[in-house]
């Protein structure tokens, strides 16, 4: 069985190159196809979704990777309820909001979870 990683990304994309760079290891990985990546976006890191990435810190590595998670064949998690979200529309990539119960469930399927 392959491995699957989950990146949880907290950090806030506009004070932090946290999440830049987790999207651009996210994408590294999975590009090699030996593990299965599932994105989770938490807090203001869901901006990273947003179509104008040019006030967030590290702004490349959100219009050159995302696409790439993109491909995966899975949608971007994001935090239900986030007030960002409605800053985010028309979103870059698919994405479905999920609770914390679902995220503990996509944890729990996942053979390592990755914070940033």
């Amino acid at each position: 069985m392959k491995p699957s990683a989950l990146f949880i990304i907290r950090g806030d994309p506009r004070v932090s190159h946290r999440p830049a760079e987790a999207i651009r290891i996210a994408a590294g990985v999975g590009t090699w196809k030996k593990t299965d990546i599932t994105v989770y976006l938490h807090g203001p890191a869901v901006l990273a979704l947003s179509e104008f990435v040019d006030e967030l810190v590290d702004e490349d590595n959100y219009t050159r990777y995302l696409p790439i998670l993109g491909e995966f064949g899975r949608p971007i998690y994001v935090q239900a309820g986030e007030p960002c979200l409605e800053a985010i529309e028309p979103a870059t990539l698919p994405y479905e909001a999920i609770d914390e119960h679902r995220l503990a469930e996509l944890a729990a399927a996942h053979s390592n979870v990755i914070y940033f």
